[in-house]
């Protein structure tokens, strides 16, 4: 059916993939032909298990036949019409049902395409909204290290990865960072201490700095770029009460997190928060196409709705914003999600594959292993003992990896992080079976290194 060799000589002349070293592709190619529920074949006709949903997008498996029905259905109407001074049915349908489903307070949707775009969108609304309202000295914003929101200027502006983030320096803004809980890599390794301590730093910036700060962006319940970091129990919603204290905007950057990946539709209702702005996107469409929104409050609506001549007009768009297609298939997504009660059985998912999963920490090269609902971390080291990392250029988290993928499997390690987020559908057999294909990985990829590293 394909001409593979063809094909990978054809993706090595003219392909520049992203967040890859083209070197290593050379070396390693690979070409997804097509899928099928939890699983991709490529150009050769091996299949795997897609264990990181496709960059952590796909909800209900590959060929889904109500969505696939949904973009069709959609075609005979039409597949794009701008939302500049207009609106249309899904992208208006899709708003109501969005405002329906997020935490209480947020009322308004804003769309665009990607969760990058969408952090921009909520960082410009930010800053405006205090000089809308005449608190023109509020021009900043809070993160935390080792926070990852996009690829953007704006969105790097406020990431906190170095190995991502610093050649950019010099065409960024600066953004006040402090530390994220971090318990595994906490000197004291105590989850109560590690959480106070970050507290303590976050209130001491903002007792300092907070009529200069517009808003503060988090992840949350988990960092997901920075390596699957859980927060301790109670942080996220001190870090709102801080918020609402020192008068600074919460913006809850649910791109990674939204529908249902933590077990929850989003995971900020874990601990009840409410943000003043939430960006989505990834899940929103089942991981079929590219829709994202930034929902806001009705206060900071309101700061912008004025006559033309006041210039409070929010001047922001893109081209594809509010897409009919992308639409229509994330409000079939989101009826799949009630009829097939998807939250519900992520949740008992979840439990299920929790021991497997820590059955992985006993292995001599595994640290820890971080898990909320079908979002998961293992983290490889040296040294358990030490918790001595990996040197970098030993590569091991993307050695097992690749080792995964010639067993069955494919995911995106974050350094020597492995990821394991499998689409929402998998079955407990498949989740089984996924997990035994990475412990095989990282038993036959580290064994023996305690000799040579």
């Amino acid at each position: 059916m394909f001409d593979h060799q063809a094909l990978i000589e054809k993706s090595k002349q003219y392909l520049w993939l992203p967040f890859t070293q083209m070197k290593d592709y050379d070396q390693h190619p690979l070409i997804i032909a097509s899928g099928e529920g939890v699983c991709l074949t490529d150009t050769q006709g091996k299949s795997y298990y897609d264990g990181f949903s496709s960059v952590w997008l796909n909800v209900h498996g590959h060929r889904k036949a109500e969505l696939d029905e949904a973009i069709r259905k959609q075609l005979e109407l039409i597949a794009h019409s701008t939302l500049l001074g207009m609106t249309n049915v899904p992208a208006t349908l899709l708003a109501e049902k969005l405002v329906e489903i997020t935490p209480p307070g947020l009322t308004r949707v804003f769309y665009s395409d990607s969760g990058a775009e969408a952090v921009e969108i909520a960082l410009k609304m930010a800053f405006q909204y205090w000089q809308n309202i005449g608190q023109k000295e509020k021009q900043t914003f809070i993160t935390m290290k080792n926070g990852y929101h996009g690829d953007t200027i704006g969105a790097v502006s406020v990431g906190a990865i170095d190995l991502f983030h610093q050649i950019y320096q010099p065409l960024l803004f600066k953004s006040f960072k402090v530390p994220y809980p971090y318990v595994y890599r906490h000197p004291s390794r105590d989850r109560e201490q590690c959480k106070q301590d970050c507290l303590q730093a976050l209130h001491h910036v903002l007792q300092e700095h907070h009529q200069q700060v517009a808003a503060l962006i988090v992840e949350p319940m988990i960092q997901g770029a920075g390596g699957m970091i859980t927060m301790p129990p109670g942080f996220l919603s001190e870090v709102a009460r801080l918020c609402r204290e020192f008068d600074v905007l919460l913006i809850c950057d649910e791109v990674a997190t939204g529908f249902g990946r933590t077990g929850r539709m989003f995971a900020c209702e874990h601990e009840a928060v409410r943000p003043d702005i939430m960006t989505v996107a990834k899940g929103i469409t089942g991981g079929y196409l590219p829709i994202a929104a930034t929902l806001t409050t009705e206060t900071i609506y309101e700061a912008f709705y004025a006559d033309y001549t006041e210039l409070k007009t929010f001047f922001h768009g893109h081209s594809y914003t509010g897409n009919q297609l992308g639409c229509a298939v994330a409000l079939a997504n989101l009826e799949l999600f009630e009829r097939e009660n998807l939250v519900e059985q992520v949740a008992e998912k979840a439990a299920f594959i929790a021991p497997l999963l820590q059955e992985l920490a006993s292995l001599d090269h595994v640290g820890e292993v971080r898990q909320i609902g079908l979002m998961a971390g293992v983290e490889l080291v040296q040294d358990k003992e030490t918790r001595q990392p990996f040197a970098w250029e030993n590569r091991m988290g993307y050695r097992v990896s690749l080792k995964m993928r010639e067993l069955g499997m494919l995911t995106r390690p974050m350094g020597d992080v492995l990821v394991f987020m499998p689409p929402l559908c998998s079955t407990r057999e498949e989740l089984q079976e996924m997990i035994s294909i990475m412990r095989q990985a990282i038993e036959q990829v580290t064994q023996g290194e305690q000799a040579y590293v």
